[in-house]
């Protein structure tokens, strides 16, 4: 039986990937198109995650990052130069990897198989002597991706309201516990949280030099927390439904099951009225 190909791949194993000619790197470095235009990945083609990695409209209405048509994103796939038979390699230039997961998770599901993230990033690459530039890359000429649906489990403001807080359910927060808290929040109306959600933050994935820990590690710690419930009642949410998928890729790295990905996230739940722990409560 083929082994499944790992979410991560770590920078050492870099070296080869410009000699495949279906490898197609993808720079998501998040509101940071200068920088790339400065200098990126030799062979790197720009996603930006707003435009490319998002449909954003109404923000009370799927939050600020909600998930593009599959029109959508199909066109976005033929821009980058991706088929069906493309080995993706995705990174971004934050060492937790927020936007290069996004998409990631978003390959995955539409059930794009070959699909990895750079451990650590940019930085690692870089440093691990991958060749950069700043030369404009031009993607290859491809049809069309058919996209017919997403295979991996989303969750809704509808049913998170239903189940947040109950025991067979689990609702994850994955911001920092400052906003979480309701202490700070930079960018959304509201400081706060979902009642009954649990907050681990998507930055606990990471060791001290931001790479992801050791899948073993990873594993140990979520099956802790998610002991008392079934894999399929665990949801998943951020601020906009972008560092979510950074803990649903260290979940897979760990060789769990990915859960359900709640995209309106807090910015979708705090402009619809709904019930909120504030700091005072």
């Amino acid at each position: 039986m083929k082994n499944k190909l790992s979410p991560i791949i770590k920078p050492s194993e870099l070296t080869w990937l410009n000699q495949d000619e279906e490898i197609v790197i993808i720079d998501a470095s998040a509101g940071s198109k200068a920088r790339y235009d400065e200098q990126h990945l030799a062979g790197a083609i720009f996603a930006d995650v707003n435009e490319d990695l998002a449909n954003i409209g109404d923000f009370a209405a799927g939050g600020r990052h909600p998930l593009p048509t599959f029109d959508q994103f199909s066109t976005v796939l033929q821009k980058l130069g991706i088929t069906k038979h493309s080995h993706v390699i995705v990174y971004d230039d934050k060492n937790g990897g927020n936007a290069a997961a996004r998409l990631w998770w978003m390959l995955k599901a539409i059930g794009h198989e070959k699909v990895q993230v750079i451990d650590g990033g940019f930085q690692a690459a870089v440093k691990a002597g991958f060749p950069t530039t700043d030369k404009v890359e031009i993607p290859k000429s491809v049809e069309k991706y058919k996209i017919a649906t997403w295979n991996l489990p989303l969750s809704d403001i509808n049913e998170v309201e239903k189940v947040s807080g109950t025991d067979d359910y689990i609702v994850i927060d994955v911001r920092d516990a400052n906003r979480f808290a309701g202490l700070t929040e930079p960018i959304d109306l509201i400081a706060g949280h979902i009642p009954g959600a649990a907050n681990i933050p998507y930055t606990e994935n990471l060791d001290t030099t931001g790479a992801f820990l050791a899948p073993e590690i990873l594993k140990e710690k979520y099956a802790e927390a998610l002991a008392h419930v079934k894999p399929e009642n665990v949801i998943v949410h951020c601020g906009s439904g972008i560092t979510a998928c950074h803990t649903l890729l260290a979940m897979d790295y760990a060789g769990l099951p990915i859960p359900k990905l709640y995209v309106g996230s807090w910015s979708e739940w705090s402009r619809n009225n709904k019930e909120m722990v504030l700091a005072d409560q």
